[in-house]
């Protein structure tokens, strides 16, 4: 989904596997009904599959929209968006194999990242022409599949692998990553959150959606983020998954072009996650968290929770909740599920309930 509306509408990009990337607008019906239409599509070259696609809006920027996109044949494709067109501007081998992934630089739209089948991640300067990546990394040992430019932290960059590791970056220094996490999943997306700068949402394949913390990381501490709840109902590949950027209260978030806001403490809890809705069934909102409102699902046990750090907040920052909407889908079984995070400081601060005698 871009970022930003085009002509005051939504629009959503698609990476097809006849190597397509086709553009909807989300529009209103006369029913009152959304529909998704068809706006704009191009192909990028035959006899390869679309694999990944990326805007160049990830901080709100409204002009000169671009798309970058990854296909099987080891290219990535940078687009422009015109009025009416949708048009290449460049395109290059990139890497051996299947290029899984490409992703913008939010904070540099002529910075572009790439991660292939070869194991490579690789950074390209559009401005230098793509005869050859500015760095190339061999950090990861597997496939690299999923990279995420941190829309509120200049150089911070998220990338995972089919080696079941979460990497942090800073981009001014690829040669060791701020902090390795190993999530037991090969990482297939990672989407940072609109507003809270250390939160990562991340699609874990055989390992289901785990949200974590990055506070210690992007400090420079060489921790591992912590995994601060986790999302396991899903019975296939854990595949897509992302935030909405809609707010659940009156409050609005803030665009990523402001200063972010100081993050949330969080607590070893984690807070408690309920499903929203699951398609194609029906929509329902069932809470499943034992007496202490810790999320456990039936049979099933949550990853062990690393200490949180605290919180770097005002008193009247600590007052605040946290309540965050996600979209998550897996694979084989075609599903998607959306599901809602809370958590409230005040969960660290009660004290335990007396137990009463007998």
């Amino acid at each position: 989904m871009c970022h930003v509306p085009i002509s005051e509408h939504p629009m959503l990009g698609m990476a097809t596997a006849s190597g397509e990337i086709q553009l909807y607008k989300l529009m209103e019906s006369q029913q009152g009904t959304c529909v998704l239409e068809c706006e704009l599509s191009t192909e990028l070259g035959p006899d390869r599959l679309a694999l990944s696609l990326d805007w160049s809006t990830g901080r709100g920027e409204s002009s000169d929209v671009r798309v970058v996109s990854s296909d099987s044949s080891g290219s990535l494709t940078v687009l422009s968006l015109g009025e009416a067109s949708l048009t290449a501007v460049c395109q290059w081998k990139a890497h051996d194999f299947e290029a899984w992934i490409s992703a913008f630089s939010y904070w540099d739209t002529q910075i572009v990242y790439s991660g292939g089948d070869d194991c490579k991640l690789k950074g390209w300067d559009l401005r230098m022409g793509p005869s050859s990546p500015f760095f190339t990394s061999k950090r990861h040992t597997m496939g690299v599949c999923s990279i995420q430019s941190n829309p509120h932290r200049e150089h911070i960059l998220a990338t995972g692998s089919y080696d079941e590791n979460l990497l942090l970056w800073d981009g001014r220094n690829m040669k060791q990553p701020l902090s390795e996490t190993a999530v037991d999943g090969g990482v297939w997306r990672l989407k940072w959150h609109p507003s809270q700068e250390h939160l990562l949402l991340a699609a874990c394949m055989h390992n289901d959606f785990h949200i974590l913390h990055c506070q210690k990381a992007m400090e420079g501490q060489d921790a591992p983020c912590p995994v601060l709840a986790s999302y396991i109902l899903h019975n296939s590949l854990a595949y897509g998954a992302d935030w909405s950027r809609l707010p659940l209260s009156n409050s609005t978030p803030p665009s990523p072009q402001e200063p972010p806001q100081t993050s949330v403490g969080l607590t070893e809890s984690g807070g408690h996650l309920r499903i929203q809705y699951e398609s194609p069934t029906a929509s329902f909102d069932t809470s499943l968290e034992d007496d202490s409102g810790r999320y456990i699902p039936e049979q099933c046990s949550l990853p062990e929770k690393s200490s949180i750090p605290d919180p770097f907040t005002s008193p009247a920052r600590d007052s605040q909740s946290l309540s965050c909407l996600m979209a998550t889908c897996s694979f084989y079984d075609h599903m998607m599920h959306v599901w809602r995070w809370d958590w409230s400081p005040e969960e660290k601060q009660k004290p335990p309930e007396p137990v009463p005698s007998s």
